[in-house]
């Protein structure tokens, strides 16, 4: 009877233990659970900026979500390179993450040489959020609609600028991914940094650029012309200008940020991650947050669809940097 009585409250015990050893293990690296400390979330670009503000929201929430402190550390340097290669070189273990914009993750292997094979050594975990770009003139061109800009510019070519913030910038990238698709011809002006840019296109030195924001105010008080939006939907902020798609012109650009792993961090780790950043970027919150900045939250991704939408738009940027022989500063 003992020996029964043994074997009945070791097997009711195992009944109760065996669904927290399987959400453990479903958490751990190594047979360990994770996070039993806290994690870094190295952001490759200066404090302050919209990567850097949608990463420290980001991380305060999910930090209380993992009952461990998620720590931001600014990496800056090298257009984003310095922070990502850091964290590629990092222990696969969960507790050193990356949160970049597209530009170091799609644009920058084309490039540079670069110490890591971005699509092979970092890890796609989850979208937080998608920048709103503007396609913006100074008031003097000739010109109120896309349409309008595009017959002018063909008519004149050569005879416009637009500016970057440099070599090798989403604004440089695009705008050439724009005139190879529109077939016209303008002048490119590298600047460094975008603020520069809207300083010369606001003082009229400049005819055009894209925009990630920064031009907001001044398309509403009509000292910038907004030609058109190059995303798949009209701006909330501006419902009355086309999308360029709509416009005629097939160029649609989705310019995101997210988070990153190094290559080999356990799948139960980046699948918890995933899941955790998706609701959190969904949140009434967030989306608040996100609209005071002109940008907007992105529908949730598997890390697996994350994956194959960067590689898709990391092959589509390295076609118009060979086309357009784009070189870095």
């Amino acid at each position: 009877m003992r020996s029964l009585a043994r074997f009945l409250a070791g097997a009711a015990l195992a009944f109760v233990l065996a669904p927290l050893a399987a959400a453990q293990a479903a958490s751990t690296s190594s047979g360990h659970a994770w996070p039993t400390k806290s994690v870094r979330l190295v952001v490759n670009f200066a404090a302050g900026g919209s990567t850097d503000v949608t990463a420290r929201s980001m991380a305060q929430k999910l930090g209380e979500t993992l009952g461990q402190t998620v720590i931001v550390d600014n990496r800056v340097g090298a257009a984003g390179n310095i922070g990502l290669e850091l964290v590629a070189r990092s222990a696969p273990d969960g507790y050193t993450l990356l949160h970049s914009s597209d530009g170091p993750i799609l644009i920058n292997p084309h490039i540079f040489t670069m110490k890591v094979d971005v699509a092979k050594e970092l890890l796609p975990i989850a979208p937080t959020a998608g920048a709103a770009l503007f396609l913006v003139a100074r008031p003097g061109i000739p010109s109120r609609s896309f349409q309008e800009f595009l017959a002018h510019a063909r008519a004149n070519p050569g005879k416009l600028n637009y500016g970057s913030a440099g070599s090798g910038t989403l604004q440089h990238v695009a705008i050439e991914m724009l005139m190879s698709v529109a077939s016209f011809k303008a002048v490119h002006v590298p600047y460094k940094g975008s603020q520069a840019v809207l300083v010369d296109l606001l003082g009229g030195q400049v005819d055009f650029t894209v925009d990630l924001g920064a031009a907001i105010p001044h398309i509403k008080s009509g000292k910038v012309r907004l030609l058109g939006v190059p995303g798949k939907t009209r701006s909330p902020l501006f419902p009355e200008t086309p999308t360029l798609i709509e416009s005629g012109t097939n160029v649609e650009l989705t310019w995101l940020s997210g988070v990153y792993a190094p290559a080999g961090t356990p799948s139960a780790i980046v699948t918890r991650l995933n899941r955790e950043i998706g609701r959190i970027m969904q949140s009434p919150e967030a989306k608040a947050q996100l609209d005071a900045m002109a940008a907007e939250a992105v529908p949730p991704m598997t890390p697996e669809q994350f994956a194959a939408h960067q590689q898709r738009a990391r092959d589509r940027f390295g076609a118009v940097v060979r086309e357009a022989g784009i070189k870095a500063n």
